[in-house]
Parts: structure tokens; sequence; C-alpha cells
């Protein structure tokens, strides 16, 4: 499965209990703050937190370039573990 596949499914896929809102890195080495997003099939839309330097508030890229996704609210693991993740994390 290539990279664009894997983050297409985990946006599609996001889970319920999670917040529609974190930090996009992409490989570009850039970090755009989202609260919010769209997919389609090849790629996704970001609504920013605040504009950026030039006034844009969306950001539309195509999934193989995005390198990670921050997540900035508490998880608890069984959040994470209905996005397909396994194991436990230390209580927080």
């Amino acid at each position: 499965m290539d990279i664009a596949s894997v983050w297409h499914d985990y946006f599609v896929n996001w889970p319920k209990e999670l917040p529609r809102q974190g930090v996009l890195v992409t490989n570009l080495d850039e970090q755009i703050g989202f609260a919010g997003f769209m997919t389609s099939a090849t790629m996704l839309l970001i609504d920013r937190r605040a504009p950026d330097t030039v006034g844009a508030r969306k950001v539309i890229l195509p999934y193989a370039n995005i390198a990670a996704v921050k997540l900035v609210d508490v998880v608890k693991a069984k959040t994470l573990q209905s996005a397909g993740f396994v194991g436990d994390l230390p209580n927080q």
C-alpha cells in the first residue's frame, strides 16, 4: 500500500471520538494547524485555524504530501484502537 492510500484511509476513517483537528506535517517540512478537513479520492482539504501570512484559510494537498499528523487533544488508547492501532498507552 502506498503512502497516499494510507493517509487517505486514515482521514476517511478518522475516529468519531477524536476531534477533527491537529497539526498536519507535510513532506515539505511545513506544519499546518487545522480545525477541520474534507476528503476526496486524491486530495485533502484542511481548514486552517488562522490564516497564514498571505491570508490563506484553506489548504488542498495530495495525500502523498502528508508526512505526519500531530494530535493536539488528549486521546485515550480506545479511540486510537478504533483507528486500527494496537497496544496500550500509559494512563494520562
